[in-house]
């Protein structure tokens, strides 16, 4: 079976990180599977991939918004014709995959994975009439949620036999292997929030709750990407240049998280957020906001707070550091929660859904 992935890029976030750490699994479980980009940026994460002997196509490099380019779509034609499967991710490579099959009349299946409970198309009435077209060339649409499945079968309207979920998943030994003992040393206090800087990861809160945590508390803030500038204005406004480092994008996760004392995401909402795994998995307590992709994964294992409310942040961090019982409680649940998301899992479902679709 010769698959081909096709995504928007390898900058960062989650889609991307999911492909960097499956593709490689499927190749071991004998999966032909290749990588086509809409652009081609040099990013740690497609060096990864290459390291790693995964074959990378690109339709175009440099600029990032050359990928809402509609034209591209002649670019994907040649493509349809070497593999068994699709596998697309992401606006606006959903888009431009469907229409290089409706053009070139190619017979080749394609399969999408909708990661976001909230984009712009939804809740529009011409969104919803070009997407119901668009979606309509897929054989099959897989939502990485219950939630997201619910959300998109209500905008699409179309036949239920089209959707599936099959969760998102994190290849667990990766973290697992790096667990310390959950103790804290109180003497210097380590928060970590591994994200892209983008409006809904909502950063912006999380360094404004640093303002009520105590002196021996520090931030660290993974990821880079439209917003970091402005939140690194805040963080010199507010007077925590000497308690929040940038640390841009790293490679480095569990190791970093295992160096941490607590993980945050402040999000707005999400689909499935694999940053929220992999927390949970290194043994670290989360505190995570009271939203969608996310409460439904932390509650009864992490702490939850309202969004946007920095005080309310402040003080579950703050429980978490005055009860070193909660924390170790809080830490074990949390690790016991990410046991649902293995990777692996999840490569052997849409193995089977590869099959499945091929031989209808």
């Amino acid at each position: 079976m010769k698959v081909l992935q096709v995504n928007n890029s390898l900058y960062i976030g989650g889609a991307e990180k999911l492909l960097v750490d499956s593709i490689p699994i499927y190749k071991q479980k004998g999966i032909d599977m290749e990588l086509l980009l809409l652009t081609g940026i040099k990013t740690p994460f497609f060096e990864l991939l290459e390291k790693q002997g995964v074959k990378i196509y690109a339709l175009t490099k440099g600029n990032f918004r050359k990928i809402y380019n509609p034209f591209l779509c002649f670019r994907i034609i040649p493509y349809l014709k070497k593999y068994d499967i699709i596998h697309v991710h992401l606006f606006p490579a959903l888009y431009w995959v469907a229409l290089a099959k409706i053009i070139s009349h190619s017979q080749t299946k394609l399969i999408f994975t909708e990661h976001s409970t909230n984009n712009r198309r939804i809740g529009n009435k011409t969104g919803q009439i070009f997407d119901k077209f668009i979606y309509n060339q897929y054989s099959s649409i897989v939502s990485i949620t219950k939630e997201i499945d619910s959300i998109i079968k209500t905008h699409l309207a179309l036949s239920s036999k089209k959707f599936k979920i099959i969760n998102n998943g994190i290849d667990l030994t990766k973290f697992t292997e790096s667990l310390r003992n959950n103790e804290m040393d109180k003497s210097k206090i380590t928060i970590i929030q591994i994200s892209s800087f983008q409006e809904p990861k909502d950063q912006p809160t999380l360094i404004r709750a640093m303002k009520y945590l105590p002196k021996n508390v520090f931030l660290l803030l993974v990821g880079d990407g439209e917003t970091r500038s402005k939140c690194e204005q805040s963080v010199k406004e507010l007077n925590l240049l000497q308690k929040v480092s940038f640390l841009g994008i790293r490679t480095d996760i569990p190791q970093l998280l295992k160096s941490s004392d607590i993980a945050v995401l402040s999000s707005r909402f999400e689909g499935l957020s694999l940053s929220c795994i992999e927390a949970m998995a290194s043994g670290k307590p989360l505190v995570a906001s009271d939203v969608p992709g996310l409460s439904e994964m932390v509650a009864g294992a992490g702490l939850l707070f309202p969004p946007g409310n920095e005080k309310a942040l402040a003080e579950q961090i703050n429980m978490l550091i005055a009860n070193p019982d909660l924390y170790k409680k809080v830490s074990q649940a949390c690790f016991e929660r990410s046991k649902q998301y293995d990777i692996n899992v999840m490569v052997d479902k849409y193995i089977e859904l590869y099959k499945e679709v091929i031989n209808n």
